[in-house]
């Protein structure tokens, strides 16, 4: 028996498929959408024992190598165990007869997950906390040894910036729909600028507090998801993503520009950075301004095709093209830092 029936896929299918599959199942089951990320549409599945998390491709025409539901599976299984809070993997569907493209199952972790990086209604301390909490998680991911968790085939690791740039060049130009003249200003500069050395580490690719399931009583990351986006790459790119709100006004995903953050206990951008490192045992980062100039370049890429696939009507999230229509505002964020 199946009692939801506004979801846009089918969940009878998906009912047999899972008693058939994931050992314990038993339904009935309903479907609940989490609407928030702009890529692979994820789901809350609840029975009466027990509640899951199916995740899956979107429907459609996608870009070339985009939505790599497999690779999520691959790292998140990867991971386990290895001390990054992951929710559990149970099942990878190749078949896309079931509900109509590739999709994972994994366990549902239960917490808070904030969308305003700016966490309102929190006080000071539970803020630093969770600040605290969410550096020093990007700090042990970067820590791990690849090796060890058998991900070395997971990622090309030279040339990690070089490699990307191009990636979302070409992203950038198949999602175009009109010119954003920072945009071309950054596709040029930054193949220029380039550091000269790469370290290489694991690396999330999207890592924010939107990404990370907080403790329901305490300040604290009990889960990373959404790991579409990961490779083995340039750990400092991945720092700089985490910060680019430094740089973004509250308008554009909640920014810090004109925030108290010491009023508001949330650590300023020189803090982040010094914890970060104090995590790691490094004494600095390098190119700072690089990585910067490269997150929001990368950044505008990735709204201009959640831009894209919100006017050819298959988003994951109902304010994509509210949220895709500030790709220019992030070009431009980055093309003042690349000039400053």
């Amino acid at each position: 028996m199946v009692i939801d029936t506004t979801s846009p896929f089918d969940v009878t299918a998906l009912d047999r498929w899972l008693g058939a599959n994931l050992s314990g199942y038993a339904g009935p089951l309903s479907i609940t959408p989490i609407f928030g990320g702009q890529s692979n549409p994820t789901d809350v599945l609840r029975t009466p024992g027990a509640a899951y998390v199916p995740r899956k491709k979107p429907p459609g025409v996608l870009l070339p190598s985009a939505h790599a539901i497999d690779r999520e599976y691959r790292v998140m299984s990867a991971l386990a165990g290895s001390g990054v809070p992951m929710p559990r993997q149970l099942l990878y569907c190749r078949d896309q007869n079931i509900i109509g493209t590739e999709f994972i199952i994994m366990e549902y972790v239960a917490g808070r997950v904030f969308r305003d990086p700016q966490l309102a209604g929190s006080q000071p301390h539970e803020r630093q906390a969770i600040y605290g909490s969410l550096n020093e998680t990007l700090a042990l991911l970067h820590r791990i040894y690849i090796a060890a968790v058998g991900l070395s085939d997971f990622g090309k690791p030279q040339d990690y910036c070089v490699r990307q740039t191009a990636r979302w060049t070409k992203q950038y130009r198949a999602s175009e729909t009109h010119r954003i003249n920072a945009m071309e200003a950054l596709i040029d500069w930054l193949p220029r600028h380039v550091p000269a050395e790469e370290s290489v580490a694991l690396v999330h690719g999207d890592f924010r507090l939107e990404n990370v399931i907080i403790d329901a009583l305490q300040p604290k990351v009990v889960a990373v998801v959404d790991w579409e986006l990961s490779t083995l790459g340039n750990p400092f790119a991945d720092l700089a993503h985490c910060c680019m709100l430094y740089h973004l006004p509250p308008d554009a995903f909640g920014g810090f520009l004109g925030a108290d953050l010491a009023k508001l206990g949330i650590p300023d951008e020189t803090a982040f950075l010094a914890a970060y490192c104090a995590h790691r045992g490094i004494e600095r980062v390098s190119d700072w301004r690089f990585y910067m100039t490269f997150a929001l370049f990368r950044l505008a890429a990735i709204m201009q095709g959640v831009y894209a696939r919100a006017r050819q009507g298959n988003a994951a999230s109902p304010d994509a093209l509210e949220r895709g229509a500030k790709a220019a505002l992030c070009a431009e964020s980055g093309w003042a830092i690349a000039r400053s």
